[in-house]
């Protein structure tokens, strides 16, 4: 019988592996369901996880309870189950720090009590499944190599695999999907090494397991740091650690692992966030800043650095790790993930994105007061501010990217940057004194076109409505905690867009907030902000400790949160919740900002 590809579960018993370069999610029973290789944005090889080919499992042939945990300041995720005769353990990473052009997968099985047997089954297929693997051979060592379109493959570990040819169309020449099936059978304490490579490169000599284990032991240890003094310290380090993985040689950090998880069920809202966002990355950079000078800071101020020099005024909402720009999007003819349909690219490519600009300034602010900034970031520092002085009257698409439009948000933090840039000695005297003149600018005009008559900022000069974004220029310093406007903001986002300590971005029409979408984590994160930045510290602590909570077993945030299934919706993980989770669990456990 041909084995069948691993059914999806909900997106919190997911697992992330990632070294940087690429990452794989794997379920809970041992069924690594999505890699894309070899890099973020590079067509899956493995895409079971959106109804297309291509997966790799290694599952216990008893039955089982399933469990597992991250060991800790790490990506390494041990699989744990319990069968009906023992316990098995799968310790599984992703060897780190990763290459660029090859991918590591290992995969350690143990027999912790009684003896263990797994079944084990391997589908490579390229392109999404356009391009199954080929030429599979097994040498004189045991290793089985072969081709998935222009990816090399080699497989250590099996030598009494079977080819088990699969049905249905593959290239168009009548073959399917060809899986390597084996039964592996271990003695209670035995362990057994799995070593999957995959390459656009001809592969060379490959180095033992124990040697890649110990090297990705290594590694973790030496890049994720400890965050003793902050509020859940072994959270906000896991947080730390899932954006060390999804961090590249670039600097650039991709906002999701995944493409075309659907943040609601059959209304379209699916998207690939496998690329690095100017803000999700400024995000990232000034959470880091909050807890200290940790090389992460240095990654995000390198890749805003570099996308500034490059492109200036014209600065892209996104790019893909290596800066180029986005694929259009496009669909794929796969079934999806339950609910949602499958597409690739990003319609951002097109859009105008204001807040990004102010986001650098703080970003590049906050390198600057740990002596973290070089002249280069000086410079792109002032590209920045030249461009918001040039582009601030165009409409832009906004935090939320919607249509164009005079975004309240968008201005209010590109004064929050100018204020912060200034006074963090990014620049000469004379300048900055320019930068704060233009804030003054920006605030006087929000203030004319879009205050509200109830006093609280609104959407736009033309969208009277609450916006939960319009607390975050307040918290990053555009105004003082004490203005008006900022506490009656505040008094509005609880009051409209709140429920059970939960936070949505704004009202999508008349229906119940949880009926047009999930809550919104990073809004939530938010919200514990803005309070403690108000001195309430105990509200500020419980929305930590409830959006906190908002995650699976292994720890991971997607973007938003269903509250009443108590489900993750949308691309997993998140990083700009990782980052906001962050700088929470850092600040709340310092004096209140900016009062």
């Amino acid at each position: 019988m041909h084995p069948a590809p691993p059914p999806p579960h909900v997106l919190r018993d997911y697992a992330l592996l990632a070294d940087g370069e690429r990452g794989a999610l794997v379920g809970p029973r041992g069924d690594l369901a999505w890699m894309c290789a070899p890099r973020w944005d590079s067509d899956a090889v493995f895409a079971a996880l959106i109804g297309g080919p291509g997966w790799y499992c290694v599952t216990p042939a008893a039955p089982y309870v399933w469990g597992g945990y991250y060991e800790g300041g790490s990506l390494i995720w041990r699989s744990r189950w319990t069968t009906t005769s023992g316990i098995i353990e799968c310790r599984e990473a992703l060897a780190h720090p990763g290459d660029p052009h090859r991918a590591v997968l290992l995969r350690r099985i143990i027999a912790v009590d009684g003896p263990a047997t797994v079944d084990v089954a391997l589908q490579p297929a390229a392109g999404f499944g356009d391009h199954p693997a080929r030429g599979l051979h097994r040498d004189e060592t045991g290793r089985w190599t072969g081709r998935a379109g222009d990816l090399h493959l080699r497989w250590t570990g099996a030598p009494g695999a079977d080819v088990i040819e699969g049905e249905g169309d593959g290239e168009g020449d009548g073959e399917g999907h060809p899986v390597l099936r084996t039964r592996l059978h271990l003695d209670a304490g035995e362990q057994h090494d799995l070593v999957l490579e995959i390459a656009d490169r001809t592969l060379g000599r490959c180095p033992a397991a124990d040697r890649l284990w110990r090297a990705t032991e290594a590694s973790w240890a030496e890049q994720v740091p400890h965050f003793d003094d902050a509020l859940g310290p072994r959270d906000a380090r896991h947080a730390y650690a899932v954006l060390r993985g999804l961090t590249g040689a670039s600097g650039g950090t991709v906002a999701a692992a995944t493409t075309s998880l659907p943040e609601r069920a059959e209304q379209g809202r699916n998207y690939d966030y496998r690329y690095v966002w100017i803000r999700d990355q400024a995000y990232i950079g000034q959470a880091v800043a909050a807890a200290g000078a940790h090389p992460l800071l240095d990654d995000s101020v390198r890749f805003t650095t570099a996308r500034l020099h490059e492109h200036g005024p014209d600065l892209a909402p996104a790019y893909t790790t290596t800066g180029l720009a986005l694929p259009d999007r496009r669909t794929l003819d796969l079934p999806g993930y339950p609910g949602g349909s499958d597409v690739t690219g990003n319609h951002v490519n097109e859009q105008f994105q204001l807040d990004g600009l102010g986001e650098t300034l703080l970003l590049l602010a906050a390198a600057a007061r740990h002596g973290r900034l070089d002249q280069d970031g000086r410079q792109a520092a002032r590209i920045a501010a030249d461009a918001i002085a040039q582009r601030h009257r165009e409409p832009d698409a906004g935090i939320w990217e919607l249509h164009e439009d005079r975004w309240t948000h968008s201005r209010l933090i590109c004064a929050a940057g100018l204020r912060s840039a200034a006074t963090a000695g990014v620049t000469d005297p004379g300048t900055a004194a320019g930068w704060e003149a233009l804030a003054d600018h920006l605030t006087a005009l929000a203030a004319a076109t879009s205050t509200h008559p109830t006093g609280r900022w609104q959407r736009s000069p033309t969208d009277p409505g609450v916006d939960a974004a319009l607390l975050l220029p307040a918290i990053r310093g555009a105004l003082p905690a004490d203005d008006s406007r900022t506490t009656a903001t505040l008094d509005a986002v609880r009051r409209e867009l709140c429920q059970d300590h939960f936070a949505y971005r704004f009202r999508h029409d008349e229906r119940p907030l949880e009926e047009a979408e999930g809550a919104f984590l990073l809004c939530g994160f938010v919200l514990a902000l803005a309070e403690h930045q108000q001195g309430h510290t105990i509200e500020a602590v419980r929305w930590f400790e409830r959006n906190r909570a908002a995650c699976g077993s292994p720890g991971l945030y997607a973007e938003e949160f269903d509250i009443s299934q108590r489900q993750l919706r949308g691309n997993l993980p998140q990083a700009f919740v990782h980052g906001l989770m962050l700088e929470t669990a850092v600040r709340l456990t310092q004096p209140p900002p900016h009062r």
